[in-house]
């Protein structure tokens, strides 16, 4: 099998996690530039077979889209013009920041790295991949 990609995208960064090849656990990966991001992700399906990449969607209480959605899908559709054939799906991303901070803190992280942007938004993207792959399986038991 192939590896599912998770993407956290904020303005400044964006944190990245990855399921291992059965698509059972997902982990941390990277956290990169919003600059970079697009590169980081072609670069790395290069490298490792990919069954696609899941991008939070950030929706605000009231179901309307977030500010950050507009930087969102230009970097969809910037990935997408460099890797037309890469299935895209999107996820809902709510709460992700704060359910990121709360495991960190329960796994006994210190308060420095609890507040890290960069742990915060890798496991960010760990919270969306698993959150992704638990809809994806129930969804494939109950058809």
């Amino acid at each position: 099998m192939s590896r599912i990609l998770a993407i956290d995208y904020g303005t400044k960064r964006v944190g990245i996690a990855v399921t291992d090849p059965l698509q059972m656990i997902a982990t941390p990966l990277a956290s990169v530039h919003a600059s970079e991001a697009v590169n980081f992700v072609i670069e790395y399906t290069k490298k490792e077979e990919t069954e696609c990449v899941v991008i939070g969607k950030p929706v605000q209480m009231d179901n309307t889209a977030s500010e950050s959605e507009k930087q969102i899908k230009v970097f969809i559709q910037t990935l997408r013009r460099q890797k037309p054939d890469l299935k895209i799906e999107r996820y809902d991303e709510r709460f992700t920041s704060v359910m990121a901070q709360q495991t960190l803190h329960t796994m006994g992280e210190s308060k420095r790295m609890r507040k890290n942007k960069s742990v915060i938004d890798r496991t960010s993207a760990v919270i969306i991949l698993q959150s992704y792959l638990l809809y994806r399986n129930n969804k494939i038991k109950h058809t």
